[in-house]
């Protein structure tokens, strides 16, 4: 699909949530080529998107769940929700339910800064208070990965980026996805 001169190659035409295989092969300074490596190399890249916008759930319940798989803000209350937001004592709150899992992974400059998924460490209560600027990873109730980074929070809502895995996994690793 292309060729490098340096030791890394982009595939800059691989679509998110699609499974790629490949391998590769050397030139030497005489033109021949070896033969195609056996190792196996493989990439699902992310799907991932900004600037998603959750509600308080007891203002605006409609507006307050996200489902990762689907790409889409819903309600807060449904079998599809893997993360919603509400607001207790004042402070924002995430929650997933309980046959998920979530973990405020702390400050990052951007979703990459978190490129595997915790072992530990997952908030026994199922919820983690919201801070600009943390990042947050959600193991969701089918064997997903996802990881929201928070932008801004405002006095009812929450606005975040966020990516997810498509490739299901163990807890052992976030993925291989450009994760």
């Amino acid at each position: 699909i292309g060729h490098s001169t340096v030791a890394s190659f982009v595939d800059r035409g691989a679509i998110n949530g699609i499974t790629y295989y490949y391998a590769v092969t050397a030139y030497d300074f005489s033109g021949n080529e070896s033969d195609l490596s056996k190792d196996v190399v493989y990439d699902t890249p992310r799907p991932e998107g900004y600037g998603v916008r959750l509600h308080d759930r007891f203002l605006d319940p409609n507006k307050a769940g996200y489902d990762f798989s689907r790409f889409a803000i819903g309600f807060y209350d449904t079998d599809e929700t893997d993360l919603y937001a509400e607001y207790a004592n004042g402070k924002p709150w995430f929650v997933v339910w309980e046959d998920s899992d979530i973990q405020d992974m702390g400050y990052t400059n951007n979703l990459d800064d978190i490129s595997v998924a915790p072992e530990h460490g997952w908030s026994p209560s199922g919820d983690a208070q919201v801070i600009v600027g943390h990042t947050y990873v959600v193991w969701t109730f089918d064997n997903h990965f996802a990881k929201v980074r928070v932008t801004e929070i405002a006095q009812n809502f929450v606005r975040f980026d966020w990516a997810y895995q498509t490739a299901k996994e163990d807890q052992a690793g976030y993925g291989d996805g450009g994760d």
